[in-house]
C-alpha cells in the first residue's frame, strides 16, 4: 500500500515557507486568480496547492488562534479538535496553580495548548503520533524554547518515562510521589479519516489508558468532547465543561493534585465554565452571587461547580405550565451539559418548570447572570401551527427566530409555515419558546433581555 504523502512536505523548505507567509489574507473570491499568478511565476502545483490550503487554514484558524495563526501550519482534522488560546491559557493556569513545572502533553496535535503552557513559563514535552501532525507542532511551537516536540504515541512515551507503571516512587515517609514536579495534559484524537469516533475506547489513546494513568496519582487533565454521557467519567475526577461566547467546546477531566476542592475539602465533582471574549465591564459579582473576573486574554471567566456527583444535586419541584411567567431562563450549554442546572435555578431564588426541560423562570425581577441568558415572558399559548400562524399574522410578525427544547419541531420548516412569503407591512421580529411541559406543549412569547 503506497504511503500517504505529506501534505506540508513542499512548505518545509526557505522559498516556500517564505511564500506561503508573504501571500495576502485567504478570499475565496480570488483564490483562482491567485493560482494561476503563482503558477504563472514558476511554482509548481503541489506547491500552490499546498500554500493555498495552509492560508485557507490560517484564516479559518484565526477564531482559535487570533494573530498566532499567521505563523502557523495547521491541517483541517488538527485545527478541528485543536483548543482556542483562551481556553488553553485557562488549562495552563491550572497546572501552574498546582505547583507544576513540567508537562507531557501527550496527544499534542498542533500545539495549542503547548504553546499555551510554555508561555505560561512550564516546560513541555509536546508528543505527537501522526507524523504530518508533529511537523506541524514542531512549526507552531519554534518561537517557544520552553517546549520539545517528540514524534511517537502517548502509550510508548508513558512506558519509557515510566507513568503508570508499577506505580510511583516513594519518598522517606512513605508517602507517594508521582514524578515530582510533572503534570500530564490528555487530548485524544476522536477522529479517524471518515469521520467522529464515539467510542472512548476507540479513542487514541483510549479511556481506558487514561484512567490506568490516573491512579498512578500523577496530576493529570484530559479533554474530551462535551457531548460525552455522565455514565462514561470516571470517578475520582472533576469534570468540568467549557464554553466560550455561547458555544460549548470540551470537558476536562481533572484528576489528582490539579482536582479541587470546595471549602469543606470535598471534591469538586462537576463544574461549568463559561467564558465571555467581549470586551468586559469591570469585575463585579452578579445578583446570583457568582463572581466574573477578567483573565490576560481578554476573557470574562463565570464558574459554577457541585461536589455531588451526576444526579444527586439540588432538588428543586417543578412548577409545569403555571411557572412560564416572569423571567425566563436559558442556561448556558456548559451548565446544562455539568447538570447543574437545578442549582443555577436555586441560586436565583427560581422555579423549575420541568425536570427534564432546561429553561428556569423567576417569578419577580430579572437577576443578571453570566451564565444564562433571559427573557422576558409576553405572552404564553398552546402550541399548535394553526394557533401560532394566526398570532403571526395578526402581530404582523415579519421574521421569528425560533427557540425549542423537548419537542419535535424544525425551526426552518416552522418558519416558512407561519410567516409569508412577501411581507408586505411593517417589518417587525419576535421571538417565541416552544416546549413542553408536564406533557403540555406550550409556545411562549418573549422579549430578550441580554
Amino acid at each position: 500500500m503506497p504511503e500517504t504523502p505529506n501534505p506540508l512536505k513542499p512548505l518545509l523548505t526557505p522559498p516556500v515557507w517564505e511564500l506561503l507567509n508573504s501571500l495576502p489574507e485567504y478570499d475565496d473570491a480570488t483564490s483562482a486568480q491567485l493560482n494561476n499568478a503563482l503558477r504563472k511565476d514558476g511554482w509548481t502545483p503541489e506547491t500552490v496547492a499546498a500554500v493555498l490550503t495552509q492560508s485557507r487554514l490560517r484564516r479559518a484558524a484565526q477564531r482559535k488562534f487570533g494573530d498566532f495563526a499567521a505563523r502557523m501550519l495547521f491541517t483541517a482534522e488538527g485545527l478541528q479538535q485543536s483548543t482556542r488560546l483562551p481556553v488553553a491559557a485557562r488549562h495552563a493556569q491550572r497546572f501552574r496553580r498546582a505547583g507544576i513545572t513540567r508537562v507531557a502533553d501527550l496527544g499534542c496535535g498542533l500545539g495549542g495548548d503547548a504553546m499555551a503552557m510554555a508561555s505560561a513559563g512550564l516546560q513541555v514535552v509536546a508528543v505527537e503520533a501522526d507524523e504530518t501532525t508533529a511537523a506541524a507542532a514542531t512549526i507552531n511551537l519554534r518561537p517557544f524554547p520552553e517546549a520539545q516536540v517528540v514524534h511517537g504515541t502517548a502509550e510508548d512515551f508513558a512506558a519509557e518515562q515510566g507513568f503508570g507503571g508499577d506505580g510511583p516512587a516513594l519518598s522517606s515517609d512513605g508517602t507517594a510521589e508521582p514524578h515530582p514536579g510533572w503534570g500530564l495534559w490528555l487530548d485524544p484524537a476522536r477522529r479517524d479519516e471518515r469521520s467522529r469516533i464515539w467510542d472512548p475506547e476507540q479513542f487514541s489513546p483510549p479511556l481506558s489508558f487514561v484512567t490506568a494513568l490516573a491512579e498512578s496519582g500523577v496530576p493529570m487533565g484530559v479533554k474530551l468532547g462535551p457531548g460525552i454521557p455522565h455514565s462514561m467519567i470516571p470517578p475520582g475526577c472533576e469534570a468540568e465543561w467549557v464554553s466560550i461566547d455561547g458555544d460549548l467546546v470540551e470537558v476536562v477531566l481533572w484528576f489528582n493534585a490539579l482536582a479541587r476542592r470546595d471549602e469543606h475539602q470535598n471534591l469538586i465533582r462537576r463544574t461549568a465554565t463559561v467564558l465571555h471574549s467581549e470586551e468586559p465591564a469591570p469585575a463585579e459579582t452578579d445578583s446570583s452571587g457568582h463572581e466574573g473576573t477578567t483573565d490576560p486574554l481578554r476573557v470574562t471567566v463565570s464558574e459554577l461547580s457541585s461536589s455531588t456527583d451526576f444526579g444527586a444535586g439540588a432538588q428543586v419541584d417543578p412548577a409545569g405550565p403555571s411557572g412560564l411567567s416572569g423571567t425566563l431562563y436559558e442556561p448556558d450549554p456548559a451548565v446544562i451539559r455539568a447538570g447543574l442546572v437545578a442549582e443555577l435555578c436555586e441560586s436565583l431564588g427560581g422555579t423549575m418548570l420541568d425536570e427534564h426541560i432546561a429553561y428556569f423562570t423567576v417569578p419577580t425581577g430579572a437577576p443578571v447572570t453570566p451564565l444564562a441568558r433571559r427573557y422576558r415572558v409576553l405572552e404564553v399559548m398552546d402550541f399548535q401551527v394553526k394557533t401560532l400562524k394566526r398570532w403571526a399574522q395578526e402581530s404582523q410578525i415579519s421574521s421569528l427566530e425560533i427557540k425549542k427544547r423537548g419537542v419535535d419541531v424544525v425551526p426552518e420548516a416552522l418558519r416558512k409555515q407561519l410567516l409569508p412569503k412577501k411581507n408586505k407591512g411593517p417589518k417587525r421580529h419576535a421571538v417565541v419558546v416552544i416546549t413542553r411541559l408536564a406533557q403540555q406543549r406550550l409556545c411562549a412569547v418573549v422579549e430578550p433581555l441580554d
